[in-house]
């Protein structure tokens, strides 16, 4: 069993009408653009209306900022997630609270270029998706929303800070998914940043009011009642407050008579609160993969440890395929990574104009990944892989022709029934959640529509290194192999 866990950082300037945007980082580099593209005829806008749109001013020059040096390494700024989740909010919500304020006046160019670039925006789904890839980054490698919040995440070269309007957006969509742990999480931390003296348009009477409903919803009632009455001390006319603080103190009274006798072990359960909440809230959405924390263990580097007896099994060497005359003169390097089962990884074998060109091909044909549904053998896209993908054939271009070749020569496996080379860029928070490559004994279509039979093997190309995270994990065996970009000059 294998898959690819998060990439913090990824695969990949023309512009191209996509769907599903947060998908694929190497198709999100082309908002940038037009983000910095529409903050130039906004400035020009603003030449000629300045002393009436002060308003619209400041916003160009904050962005005019960002976009200045986003653009300068689009594919690292956009491998830090908040910096991708901002994209996202800004494009979808932000921009459109702005046209309504140049819609006062239609004499100019901006409305215009803002009417066309809309087509490529992306949509309120990929907001959400967005959101949601930091709330799986936070639970995979176990960051806290304040961690994520400053900005602080393991290899970042961009920080970017959230602000109290972000962190309640993120909340706002957790709660919109009946997520109550993840939205208690982020509407207490919108509460902390205004309660430390931030200035926002969010106020704290309606983050109070997510926060105290998430929280009641887990079943900590006396915590749920005492924001209840923090938030109407700030506010003793609110209909919902007051509704609630009745009714929680009703039910806490019956928990308390009901539970008298079982503080002692209440007090016990209560230093693994936290991780208990996670666990109900996966029961509540009915999470379908079992094998979870081992997954999410294994992508944090927690998995197992080679004893010394297993690691002296494990070599590297230069290696040509039992003299495979393509190899003799220049043998490939391999390197065992795993002995049960046996996984090896090579050295310097594709090039940086080879991987260029590959990322040239791929880039205007990414789609939506999909998955070979076990029950009708037809392809489908899943929300457990979220990334791009696109195939290209050996007769297109002769660098395919040569990787292949390539593959061929190394493996001693014939290409005649592989498939195409399939090029995979994953978005943020990308990942790929345990599957099986081949198909197994009770999916005998698995595979049909390619003609080609079951898969017996699978060869990966790194095309990029990253930042953090990004690992390939067996989580039956408990191995997992770490991205590293193959290349040779």
């Amino acid at each position: 069993m294998a898959l690819s866990c998060f990439l913090l950082s990824f695969l990949f300037r023309s512009l191209y009408a996509h769907n599903d945007f947060f998908t694929s980082i190497g198709q999100m580099t082309d908002l940038l653009y037009t983000e910095k593209d529409l903050v130039t005829s906004l400035k020009e806008y603003i030449r000629q209306e300045e002393n009436r749109l002060e308003q619209v001013k400041e916003w160009a020059d904050k962005l005019d900022s960002l976009t200045k040096t986003a653009t300068q390494d689009p594919e690292g700024f956009l491998g830090h997630p908040v910096n991708a989740f901002k994209l996202m909010k800004r494009l979808n919500s932000e921009w459109a609270d702005l046209e309504s304020l140049v819609l006062k006046d239609t004499t100019n160019g901006f409305i215009s270029n803002l009417t066309v670039q809309r087509q490529f925006f992306p949509t309120d789904e990929d907001q959400t998706g967005a959101a949601k890839a930091l709330l799986r980054l936070q639970d995979t490698y176990q960051l806290s929303a304040n961690t994520i919040s400053n900005g602080d995440l393991p290899g970042v070269v961009h920080k970017s800070r959230m602000t109290v309007a972000d962190c309640y957006e993120l909340g706002k969509i957790a709660y919109s998914e009946a997520d109550y742990y993840h939205t208690e999480l982020w509407m207490a931390q919108a509460l902390t940043q205004l309660d430390e003296g931030e200035e926002s348009t969010v106020d704290k009477v309606t983050v109070m009011d997510y926060l105290s409903y998430a929280i009641y919803q887990q079943g900590e009632l006396e915590r749920a009642l005492e924001l209840t009455k923090r938030m109407l001390k700030l506010d003793p006319n609110h209909h919902r407050g007051n509704g609630n603080l009745k009714y929680f103190e009703f039910q806490l009274e019956k928990q308390r008579k009901a539970e008298a006798k079982k503080k002692e072990v209440e007090d016990k359960k209560r230093e693994q609160k936290v991780l208990d909440k996670r666990d109900a809230q996966r029961k509540r959405s009915k999470d379908p993969l079992p094998e979870r924390k081992k997954y999410e263990m294994l992508c944090r580097g927690e998995g197992v440890k080679l004893t010394p007896r297993r690691q002296s099994r494990l070599f590297c060497r230069y290696y040509d395929n039992n003299r495979n005359p393509q190899l003799l003169l220049a043998p490939v390097k391999q390197e065992d990574e795993w002995d049960r089962p046996r996984i090896v990884r090579y050295h310097d074998i594709i090039s940086d104009s080879e991987i260029e060109t590959v990322k040239e091909m791929a880039k205007p044909r990414l789609k939506r990944a999909t998955v070979h549904d076990p029950i009708t053998g037809k392809l489908t896209t899943a929300q457990y892989r979220v990334s791009k993908s696109a195939w290209l054939s050996g007769y297109e271009h002769s660098t395919i022709e040569r990787i292949n070749q390539r593959v061929e020569d190394v493996t001693g496996l014939e290409m005649d029934t592989a498939e195409e080379l399939q090029v995979a860029n994953y978005g943020v928070g990308g990942q790929y959640e345990p599957h099986f490559d081949f198909g197994r004994k009770d999916e005998p279509d698995a595979f049909k529509e390619l003609g080609t039979g079951n898969r017996i093997a699978t060869w990966l190309f790194y095309m990029s290194d990253v930042a953090a995270g990004g690992a390939t994990v067996f989580p039956d065996v408990g191995a997992a192999v770490w991205p590293k970009k193959v290349k040779h000059h």
